[in-house]
């Protein structure tokens, strides 16, 4: 059966589930895990119970999977199939902020990660999450109050770190890879892994927060308008390795996020690889289409081990 189709199911039978962490599985198993000993930090109301939907649209002979009204975030751990790397990459996936694209942008970005000797955490973060205010003043309390989906992530990096030795996963090569919405949390833990967003509640919360590498995939809100970079990303020399995909014609968020993004780097000198395509749109996640965009995924392991987070 395949990973995605797995993990649906345990989105199904355990969301919301307050249970204690189960045991690492074997190599090709998967275990899922609360991201907070009780309540999240800053919890909001949802208009209604968590669920499941397929989409009427589908891409690539397959309709997209969604998650709504998310509560209680949780990671699912996939180990790597056969050698294991070392090397982990928490995956975020896209949907405004208001949804999440479990299969098209985690379980099938799971598959393909761990068929490559990583092991995969795949992010169920807080949806609806409130509105990011993208021209604050963006002193720590007025970030917390607009972004519970980035307590989340940082929280997320900080047990990944903590349960490495249990997990095989090397502390220092932990990555972040994120679809549209998804991409845009990349690139704020990329550049806010030191920001106080939350009272710490475990000893997990005294590791870093900051990506080893970074994988904003058609990301979004990465602009404030006329060509300048979102304040809420405060790119720096500490910002991780990035890897950056937008299609042009990709008219959801615009081909100038990844643009401006990949500006910024260059100015702070941190290495950072951008791939452009005259088409694919948005939200093509890894599902193999006519486009050449979809055969990204190559050039990312190509990438991999140009950075040093895989070797032949």
């Amino acid at each position: 059966m395949k990973l995605w189709s797995v993990a649906l199911v345990l989105l199904l039978v355990s969301a919301g589930a307050e249970a204690e962490a189960p045991a690492w599985q074997a190599a090709g198993g998967h275990t899922q895990l609360p991201l907070w000993p009780g309540a999240a930090p800053d919890l909001q109301s949802v208009p209604g119970p968590e669920t499941v939907k397929s989409s009427d649209k589908f891409l690539a002979g397959k309709p997209v999977t969604n998650v709504f009204n998310v509560t209680r975030p949780t990671m699912t751990v996939y180990a790597p199939t056969g050698r294991n790397t070392g090397a982990a990459v928490v995956v975020i996936p896209g949907g405004g902020f208001q949804i999440l694209a479990m299969d098209l942008e985690g379980t099938e970005a799971c598959d393909w990660l761990t068929s490559n000797g990583m092991t995969c955490v795949l992010l169920k973060y807080r949806v609806p999450s409130k509105p990011y205010e993208w021209k604050c003043d963006c002193r720590p309390h007025n970030l917390a109050l607009s972004v519970p989906s980035l307590q989340d992530v940082q929280r997320t990096m900080r047990l990944v770190r903590f349960h490495a030795a249990e997990w095989h996963v090397d502390p220092h090569k932990v990555g972040v890879l994120g679809f549209s919405a998804g991409g845009f949390l990349v690139a704020e833990i990329s550049t806010n892994f030191n920001r106080s967003l939350y009272a710490p509640v475990d000893a997990a919360d005294k590791e870093s927060a900051r990506p080893d590498f970074a994988m904003p995939i058609y990301p979004g809100h990465l602009t404030e308008g006329g060509g300048k970079l979102n304040t809420n990303v405060p790119v720096s020399s500490e910002t991780p390795p990035t890897f950056l995909v937008q299609a042009e014609d990709d008219y959801v968020d615009g081909v100038d996020q990844s643009m401006v993004y990949y500006a910024a780097l260059a100015k702070a000198h941190v290495p950072a690889e951008m791939h452009l395509y005259a088409h694919g749109g948005h939200a093509f996640g890894l599902r193999p289409t006519p486009d050449p965009i979809t055969g990204w995924p190559r050039l990312a392991e190509t990438w991999f081990r140009t950075i040093g987070i895989l070797h032949d």
